[in-house]
Parts: structure tokens; sequence; C-alpha cells
């Protein structure tokens, strides 16, 4: 007890020269030491002074006192912040948070708080932090309040609103303004906060509409806000549209990913790969062994991942074409049984070494998150970053299949594999090299799956089918078809899924597929000349 108040003395010496040299005014400072006196009843009181008369430097306390972290010292009546540790009591200075020592729970006291100070506390948070020099912390403040507005809250907005310099949180106080006013008891006033209130999306000003709607006295009002509303409805219903159609285009290169290997391969080789989907899954369980790697530097892992996974997908499809399919040339139903059974296989080297478990992959910060347009429609960064990745993806195989060597040598194999061969061409070279280059792309692909869903054995096997259909219905070996095609079934399938359900939404795509072929057997692009051959 002694060694814990002697360690204690030292770091209040420490707390007494920090808070010296801190902003807090006198007036702060003899308040701030009320509340350790002070019963519950009286806490309000204190705190309205405080915010009165300090600033945003208060704001440690006011949310420390929320969190109910706020305690005082038994022997010293000082404010401390508290974070409980096994038995100890971790404290540290109110404002600096500097560390000053452990104590034990019959030494310190904490400061109470109900529904009513919890309610006060929040409003005066986000009243101190109207104030704060960064324009993000300002506007998510205002909105905070709007569903608390008060005579004093819109005080406040209107000293700092002329001295406001961001366009976005200017339009945020000017809603503010709205919503007040359409409380009003003057019909003027609830008539113009109706003008305010059409250009906004958020829930409060639509809900404040649906009130003047239902209950207003005014028919004046009444008929503006019904205006209103429908305005507002219809944008959201435009922003619903987008969406869903950014829902259906970030599925679409997901299966652009997945099936654009797989193009490479059937265009050329006319094998059907049924361990495509084990190549995917490879890549994505080569995302989580790298991230085991390198546990410290997981905002760079993905930048390590995706050549990583090309590579390990690529030789172990290279390894399935020297080995097994290089045998089976010609004999399409014996090369369907045989990678069905490498599928199998690797699925379960995979269990062996893994476990059946799940694995989860990290996402790293700048893949986090989302982009808010406005306040109904927001786009996930992680979506977002793997449709421009795909169409990188796409990019950069069209200049290899266009531009290189082995891409002159592919298109010969794939429109004339005997006339390639009598010109020295090595065949068998391009279908190893071919096969590689699908199967480290299914890898690529991987990598994005691990972004979006759990890694498991069957990872693989939720997609191969969808490959097939996006590669068929697109035309056989057309890159071009295999992009309109697997955007067209990613949105197809996101726009009925809210009609028809996710299971019965694939069927009808699915039925949609088989039709078509029955139409276009050569899919949307048919290959020409010697290629359809």
């Amino acid at each position: 007890m002694s060694v814990c108040l002697a360690l204690f003395s030292v770091s209040v010496q420490a707390n007494e020269q920090t808070t010296n040299e801190s902003s807090i005014s006198p007036n702060s400072a003899a308040l701030i030491a009320q509340l350790a006196e002070v019963k519950l009843s009286k806490t309000l009181p204190v705190l309205e002074q405080l915010e009165a008369v300090g600033g945003a430097e208060l704001l440690p306390l006011f949310t420390t006192l929320l969190e109910g972290k706020l305690y005082y010292v038994k022997a010293s009546k000082q404010i401390v912040a508290v974070e409980k540790k096994g038995s100890d009591y971790l404290v540290s200075d109110l404002f600096s948070a500097q560390l000053l020592g452990a104590m034990k729970k019959k030494e310190i006291k904490k400061i109470r708080v109900n529904n009513k100070l919890r309610v006060f506390l929040r409003q005066a948070i986000a009243r101190l932090q109207i104030k704060s020099p960064e324009p993000e912390k300002r506007l998510i403040a205002i909105k905070a309040l709007y569903g608390s507005l008060t005579d004093s809250t819109i005080d406040t907005l209107k000293k700092v609103y002329p001295d406001e310099t961001n366009l976005e949180v200017k339009e945020a106080i000017e809603l503010a303004f709205a919503l007040y006013e359409s409380k009003s008891p003057l019909a003027e006033k609830r008539l113009a906060a109706v003008n305010g209130l059409a250009e906004s999306l958020e829930n409060e000003a639509r809900n404040s509409l649906t009130y003047l709607v239902e209950n207003d006295s005014d028919k004046k009002v009444q008929m503006a806000a019904g205006a209103a509303l429908k305005k507002i409805n219809e944008r959201i219903e435009f922003y619903d549209f987008v969406d869903q159609l950014f829902f259906g285009l970030s599925l679409g290169s997901v299966l652009l990913l997945a099936a654009i290997g797989l193009a490479i391969t059937f265009g050329v080789m006319g094998v059907i790969n049924m361990a495509h989907g084990e190549m995917i899954m490879l890549g994505a369980y080569t995302t989580y062994v790298v991230q085991l790697l390198m546990p410290d530097a997981i905002e760079y892992s993905l930048l390590v991942a995706v050549p990583a996974a090309f590579v390990v997908s690529g030789l172990v499809g290279i390894l399935i074409e020297r080995g097994v399919i290089r045998f089976l040339h010609g004999r399409p139903l014996e090369t369907l049984l045989a990678t069905f059974g490498i599928s199998l296989i690797l699925q379960q080297l995979v269990r062996t070494v893994f476990s059946p478990l799940n694995r989860q992959v990290e996402s790293p910060l700048w893949m986090s998150g989302s982009l808010e347009i406005n306040p109904v429609l927001s786009l996930t960064l992680n979506r977002l970053y793997i449709l421009a990745f795909a169409l990188l993806v796409f990019g950069l195989l069209l200049i290899i299949l266009r531009k290189t060597s082995l891409g002159l040598n592919v298109r010969a194999v794939s429109q004339n594999r005997s006339m390639a061969k009598a010109m020295g061409i090595r065949t068998d070279w391009v279908d190893a090299m071919t096969f590689g280059l699908g199967s480290g792309i299914a890898g690529i692909a991987g990598v994005a799956l691990s972004q979006l869903t759990n890694v498991g054995p069957n990872l693989g096997q939720s997609y191969i089918i969808d490959s097939f259909m996006v590669v068929v219905f697109g035309g056989v070996g057309n890159l071009w078809g295999t992009l309109v095609a697997a955007f067209s079934l990613g949105v197809a399938n996101k726009f009925l899924e809210p009609v028809t359900g996710a299971v019965l939404a694939s069927i009808l795509v699915l039925v949609f597929i088989i039709l078509f072929i029955q139409k276009k057997p050569k899919g949307l692009f048919p290959q020409k000349g010697r290629a359809a051959e």
C-alpha cells in the first residue's frame, strides 16, 4: 500500500506539471475538481458550467466520463482516467494520457453517470467538436446533433456558420437550421424549412418531412412536404439502382478473374479443366500463408500475395499439364475425369495441410471501409479495388496475347495446331505456358476472393460452374466475350436476387444461358476464320 502511494505521489507531481503546462483554465480546473465531491444529482450543473467556461480542451473529460472511465483518487481527490487490467487499475492523466501508475480498486472511486448525463455528454461532445480544426470531425459532430437540436445548439451553429469554409460542413449546418425550423409554430418558417429539407438525403430530413405530411395543420406545408418527400424518394430509388449495379459489376469482376484463365486454356487447348477452381483456392491460401509470414506488414501483404499466388498456381498448372493433360489431347471426356480427380486430390491436400476449417484473411486498412457518395449510397472499397484490379488484369492479358511472342504462338496454336507445329512452333511448350498462364490468373482471382469471403478447401467449387457459364456464354476463347459475359451475368444476378432470392436467381440465369446457347451455340462473340474450325 505504501509503495503504491509513493509511486502515485511521484505520478501526481508529474501530472500536476503536465496540467500546469496544459491549456486548462483555473476556472475549468476548479469545476473539474468539484466532480470528486458533488452527488450524482448535482453533476449536471457542473458539467454545464464546464462546457460554458471551457472549450475543445475539455473533450477528453467528457469522452472519458461518457465511456465510464472517469475516477478520482480518494487520497488526493485528483480526477484521472482509469483502464482496468486484471485486478489492477491503470491510472492515466486525463488530458495528456500519460500513464501515472497502477492502483487498487479501494484507492480510487468511479464518477457515476446516468442516462440523463449520457444524453447531455453526447450533445456536449458534439457541440465542442463543432469547433474542431478538422472538417471531418466538425461534420460528424453536426450530424450527431440532428436528432436533438435545441436553442443553445442552434445559437452555437449560428456563431460558427459565417466562418465555416468547408462546403460540406456548411450544408450540414444549413440542414440543421432547416430541421430546427421545421418544428417552428409559424407556418411560414415550416414552409421555408421544407425547401431546405428537400435537397437532403439524410434520414432526419425524410423523417421530418414525413411528420409534416402526416401531422401539419397547414395544407400548404403538407403539400410542399409531400412534393419534397416524393422528390427525395425518386433520388433514393436511383441511388438504389446504382448500388445494385455496383454490386453486379463487383460480382462480374470476380467472375471475370475466375473465368478469364479458363477461357484461355479452353480456347487454345480445348481442355475442360475441372481443377480450375482449385487453382483459385491455391491463390487464396497463398494469400493466407503470405500474411502468416509477414504479420507486421499486412498493409503490403497483397502486393506480395498477387505475384506469389500467380507463381504458385501457375507452377501447379504447368505440373498438371505436363504430368497428365498432355497425354490426353483430343480426348475431352478423359481430360474432364482426370482434372476432376486432380481437383479432389488438391482439396484433400489442403485439408491435410491447413485443416478443413475456413481461414480468415485480413484486409489491409486501405481496402477497408467504404467511399461514401451520399447518405444513401456508399461503395465498399474492397469491391471497388477488385473491380479495378480485374480490369487491369484483363488489360495486361490482352497485351500479353497481342504484343508478345507467347501471345503470337498461342493465337497460332488456337487457330491451327497442325500448321503451327509444321511451322516450327513448339506446341507442347505453348500448351504448358498457356495452361500455366490460365492457372496463374486463377490464383490471382483467389487473392481477390480472399478479401470478400473466407478461405476454405471448397472455395473454388463455388465458382467453377459460373466460370464455365461465362466462357460458354461469351464465346469459347474470346476474351472480350468473357468480359461482356462476366459483367452481364453478374449484373443480371444481382438485379434478380431481390425479386427471386439468391438460389432462384442463379437458376434463372442458368436457364437463360441454356436457351441462349440453343439459339447461338458459339456464344455472344464466336470465333471466326480458322479458329472457328
